[in-house]
């Protein structure tokens, strides 16, 4: 198999290397491409064809619907290993021992405190506030507590950098849910392991003893294993680029945060339930509804079905199905929306209009609707994806540091006006 790329341009010919990775994906290697052929640039608007980085933290085969956190299987994670355990591994690239499993929880819950003026900036938020916003402004906050900048050539100060947004980001997530709510705000507690510690932080109501749901507890670690990473999407790529300028940790999270809050990448799983309300509220006739989304002349959209990246059946979607079932079942809900979308996803799997363009159902077709049944509301989901995602980012920041890679910086065609003469204002 050739190991370079000839690029023929007005007859001149220019070599590059073609690089191949450990899964045999192959990348032509144009980093010398401007120098070499006196200013030209690739165009690829949305980065469809273009790896911005090598990376071992995760592979993904949308083709043949392959998710791998560090070399192991998404499922044999979601199924076997905890939300912590999974955010070592993304983090430091091995799976944890006991001891080290310990130590990281200790360490974390160690660093969860958030400084009590955390509170009144909170406090200057409306409760009509959207929590991602909030909890945007919170993660940006934290640099003012914490303004001493991180030494990436120390192990030392990027483990405590690490253990202090794995500590603070839960309890700025529980914040920006009772704040909406209108409950007080509510500390963790060391005795509960780490997602246990998240539902309490979110539901305990005043002057009451919060119990644990185990199903639920284990259905939201099994989501936050779901939405740990996801290779270069564009709030990881955000990190990535922000963090190039060497914008500090809680810097380059907040910026990823604002990336995800669009509708086009963590808001889909809102944008899914809203579609099944709508639905329901319309009688929850399935087959017309995947009548309009064929119909091309119809503005009605399909969402939770396709991907940009799977070309087959989302990994993710498989075990969200399921435990999505498991939640339902065991807190006695019987809702109207799962059964809306089980008809919907019934009528996709069928229909030879949505195989043949491969259009399955997504991870966040089912994960709105855990989030719904556990009383999380929905303007909350995108915070839930983003605390998913958080390992992902902090494993994402910390390779892209620790390779030394340039500042992002990309190129452009540019095709506006070209030169003009200035004309005084009385002339023109």
């Amino acid at each position: 198999m050739a190991d370079k790329a000839i690029l023929d341009i007005d007859g001149s010919k220019y070599e590059f290397p073609i690089i191949t990775g450990t899964e045999n994906e192959r990348a032509i290697d144009i980093k010398a491409l401007r120098g070499a052929t006196d200013g030209v640039t690739t165009i690829d608007p949305g980065f469809k064809n273009t790896g911005s980085c090598t990376s071992a933290i995760t592979f993904l085969n949308g083709e043949e619907g392959i998710l791998r956190y560090r070399g192991y299987a998404i499922e044999d994670l979601a199924e076997k290993a905890s939300f912590l355990e999974v955010a070592y591994l993304l983090i430091f690239g091995e799976l944890p021992t006991s001891d080290q499993l310990d130590k990281f929880h200790n360490d974390i819950k160690a660093q969860s405190h958030v400084d009590e003026d955390v509170k009144k900036i909170l406090d200057g938020f409306p409760k009509s506030a959207h929590p991602m916003g909030v909890l945007s402004s919170l993660t940006s906050a934290l640099i003012a507590f914490n303004p001493s900048s991180v030494n990436v050539d120390s192990e030392e100060d990027m483990y405590k950098a690490i253990v202090n947004i794995m500590g603070k980001f839960p309890v700025l997530v529980a914040w920006a849910l009772r704040k909406r709510t209108g409950q007080p705000l509510d500390y963790g507690d060391d005795n509960l392991g780490y997602v246990e510690n998240i539902l309490k932080m979110m539901f305990k109501k005043p002057n009451s003893e919060y119990k644990h749901n185990q199903v639920v507890v284990d259905a939201l670690d099994k989501l936050l294993i779901l939405h740990a990473d996801h290779e270069q999407n564009c709030s990881t790529s955000t990190v990535r680029i922000v963090g190039s300028s060497h914008a500090g940790l809680f810097a380059s999270l907040s910026a990823g945060i604002n990336a995800l809050w669009g509708p086009l990448h963590g808001g889909a799983n809102q944008a899914v339930l809203e579609m099944l309300e709508a639905i329901k509220e319309d009688g929850g006739d399935t087959k017309k509804y995947m009548a309009k989304a064929k119909d091309k002349e119809d503005p009605f959209r399909l969402m939770g079905f396709g991907h940009r990246v799977y070309k087959n059946f989302d990994p993710r979607a498989r075990i969200i199905k399921k435990a999505a079932d498991e939640v339902l079942s065991d807190l006695g809900v019987e809702d109207p929306i799962l059964e809306i979308a089980k008809g919907l996803e019934k009528e996709a799997l069928n229909d030879p209009y949505f195989v043949d363009r491969k259009l399955y159902p997504n991870v966040d077709f089912y994960s709105g609707i855990i989030y719904r049944a556990m009383g999380i509301p929905v303007e909350m989901f995108t915070v839930m994806f983003a605390l998913g995602r958080l390992p992902g980012w902090i494993a994402q920041w910390k390779e892209m540091r620790e390779n030394k890679e340039p500042i992002g910086r990309p190129r452009q065609v540019y095709v506006g006006e070209t030169h003009r003469e200035f004309k005084e204002v009385s002339k023109r």
